[in-house]
Order: structure tokens, then C-alpha cells, then sequence
């Protein structure tokens, strides 16, 4: 089954329960550590793309950041070059920073919720929570997730291989 508009497969099952407060964590449904470092790795190996710590959440969470971006961007830089990060292994879930009109479609199709900051007004409606990979087929898609955040934050347009990013290659 997909999402239609954008032809994003729909998340299988109900969300998982986050948190309504800041820190914006997920508390159920988490991705096992494999695939949560998979995905970390993934990120950190797309071109230009450093590690560092975020400069917004909590200890032990890794940031990713583009501070050369080769393409313009497609939404501001609120975060200083931080374009996404991935949640210590309790939590496993990860923040990226999405156009606004992707991330309603994800939204929509269950793999993301806007951050708990967004409804109040002190983040922009870019700001998402993607909810952790619990098998292959979710990792798929949840790393063409964070390739769309690195894109929009002005990445390579393909991988290292000459492979495309985004959602449009799964």
C-alpha cells in the first residue's frame, strides 16, 4: 500500500507514542540498535556530510551536519549546518528538517510527526520526527527519509556510487 500523492508506502501498524513535551522522544515501537546504527551510519556516509553533537537535544545524540552545502537548499538552516540527528539507543527515533509539504505527505502516510516545538510556534513546520526503522523494508524507506532531509538541506543530488537519493529511489 502507498500514499498516493507521492507514492509513499504507508507505515504498517499504529504510531508509536512520543512524547507531548520537549525532549520530543519516542517511547515505544523503538527501532532495535542494528538498524538505529545502520541509519546512523547511512547519514553520516552521504558526501559532505560530518558527525558532531546536536546542538538541540539530548546527551548522546548524533548530529549530522552539511556546513558546504553543493546544491542551494530548499528550506532555511535554523540549526547551524545541523540538518537532522538520531536519538541515543533508548529512544532510536531521529529529528530532520523537511519541506513542509513532504513532510505532511509522510505525515500522512504514518512514518513521521512534526517535533512538539512545531505546534507551539517555536519551530517551523519543517521539524520531524522520524520514527525508528523496525525492520528492512521500514530502514528502506527511513533512509530515503533522511536522504530527502539531507537534499533539502542542500546535498548531492547522488551518492558516492552515482546512485540518485530521496524517496523517488526506493
Amino acid at each position: 500500500m502507498t500514499h498516493a500523492e507521492l507514492d509513499i508506502p504507508i507505515r504498517r501498524g499504529d504510531r508509536p507514542t512520543t512524547t507531548p513535551t520537549n525532549p520530543h522522544m519516542q517511547l515505544d515501537q523503538n527501532a532495535p540498535v542494528e538498524w538505529q546504527n545502520r541509519l546512523r551510519d547511512h547519514a553520516l556516509a552521504l558526501p559532505g556530510v560530518t558527525r558532531g553533537a546536536s546542538g538541540v537535544s539530548v546527551p548522546g545524540t548524533v548530529a549530522f551536519f552539511l556546513h558546504t552545502p553543493p546544491e542551494p537548499p530548499s528550506i532555511p538552516d535554523i540549526l547551524g549546518g545541523e540538518w537532522g540527528h538520531i536519538h541515543p539507543h533508548s529512544d532510536g527515533s531521529l529529528h530532520v528538517n523537511l519541506p513542509t509539504r513532504l513532510a505532511e505527505e509522510l505525515i500522512d502516510a504514518g512514518w513521521v510527526e512534526y517535533h512538539s516545538l512545531v505546534g507551539r510556534g517555536v519551530l517551523p513546520p519543517i521539524v520531524v520526527m522520524l520514527y525508528g526503522p523496525r525492520d528492512e523494508d521500514e530502514f528502506a524507506v527511513c533512509s530515503a527519509i533522511v536522504e530527502e532531509a539531507y537534499l533539502a538541506a542542500g546535498g548531492q543530488r547522488a551518492d558516492a556510487s552515482g546512485r540518485p537519493l530521496g524517496l523517488a529511489a526506493i
